[in-house]
């Protein structure tokens, strides 16, 4: 029997049920005879499918997170005495390297190419004066940190780049593909005119010209947007209900895993059309991916390298994310054509169930674990 290694997952940042970190690193290492546990914003400590989640106060303002709840899971993180630290904030990288300064092993996760996002105004809320000054600061931090760590996981092969190649792998944020295997899928043909957003709903995530392009729709198709998520940052929403095509919309705020599939399973078509910044222009976003894996064809960011992968798989249309109007034709086009969109849907899936799934990503994972001084 191998020997049980208690591994710590930490977060600032993230809930404690988010995909990533939770649903597949947590789990695919418990699963695995590690014994787990994730310290991250929640209302309590509890314990779920094996894995303990050791609470902190859920942050009210970005200066509380990088200040009270840093400290705070410092705290915690040291009560735990755990053999393998695993982070998945920038902001914590003080702690990961005091951790390691202790003797422990700690794993940086990145999930975004931090300075690159800065640089290109995917934080709205930061003054564009500073951008600049605080993408620099976080990219000498990474590096300075990386010197640390004893291994680093990369979200994409874009990310793994800025990180020593002898100690990082690269893990994609692929889907599960057993969360979506449903029961109750209505038949692709059978389906009202639905459409999906899923995700984190912003002006750079293209949601202000996705209701744009439901105002443009709906005197001629009667359709309707199923937009699951949260409003980022808060205030945004107020602005989106006002604007004309917001009448069209089914706003169901954030969703669970669950429901999230539950839903591609009853809609025609995924929108994933995010902003061209320079994060984005080499992203490889869930949300595309979960909709190639519940079957439905994709309207998508014209992108190089989106391009590459709806193109390989043959499951959607690519259009300019900054024109609702040819974000309108583009699914008029899908309504209209159902034959088409159908297989459109069936080689999304099957890309998936081939190439990008959680199943292939999860044995790089524990094979890195594995490899660990």
């Amino acid at each position: 029997m191998k020997k049980i290694v208690k591994v710590c997952h930490l977060t600032s940042v993230h809930t404690a049920s988010d995909v990533r970190i939770f649903h597949k690193e947590c789990k695919t290492l418990s699963f695995n005879h590690y014994e787990v546990v994730l310290i991250a914003p929640s209302g309590h400590d509890s314990m779920v499918d094996n894995i303990k989640i050791k609470a902190i106060e859920p942050y009210k303002t970005r200066w509380e997170r990088i200040t009270k709840t840093t400290w705070e899971l410092l705290q915690a993180s040291l009560r735990v005495d755990a053999d393998v630290y695993h982070f998945h904030d920038p902001e914590l990288i003080p702690i990961g390297i005091l951790l390691k300064l202790i003797g422990k092993k700690v794993i940086y996760d990145v999930h975004e190419d931090y300075p690159h996002s800065i640089k290109g105004n995917d934080r709205e809320w930061m003054p564009s004066l500073f951008r600049g000054t605080v993408a620099s600061l976080v990219a000498m931090t990474e590096r300075f940190g990386a010197n640390f760590f004893s291994g680093i996981v990369a979200a994409t092969p874009t990310i793994a780049a800025n990180f020593p190649l002898s100690k990082t792998v690269i893990v994609q944020n692929f889907p599960i593909t057993e969360a979506f295997i449903l029961k109750n899928d209505l038949p692709y043909k059978s389906r009202p005119h639905y459409l999906v957003y899923t995700g984190a709903i912003s002006p750079l995530r293209g949601c202000r010209e996705l209701i744009e392009a439901m105002a443009i729709l709906n005197p001629k198709i009667n359709v309707k947007l199923k937009l699951a998520g949260r409003f980022d940052p808060g205030e945004k929403e107020l602005e989106m209900r006002n604007m004309p095509g917001w009448e069209t919309v089914d706003f169901l705020g954030w969703q669970p895993n669950e429901k999230v599939a539950e839903l591609m399973g009853q809609c025609r078509v995924g929108l994933v059309t995010l902003h061209p910044t320079e994060s984005y222009l080499k992203s490889y976003p869930l949300k595309l991916f979960e909709y190639m894996c519940a079957g439905i064809p994709v309207v998508a960011s014209d992108f190089p390298l989106w391009r590459e992968i709806i193109g390989d798989a043959g499951c959607g249309l690519l259009v300019d994310p900054l024109d609702p109007v040819k974000i309108a034709e583009a699914i008029t086009w899908l309504l209209q054509n159902q034959d088409e969109s159908e297989a459109m849907g069936r080689r999304g899936k099957q890309a998936v169930e081939e190439k990008y799934n959680w199943d292939i990503e999860k044995k790089k994972l524990l094979t890195f674990y594995e490899s660990l001084d």
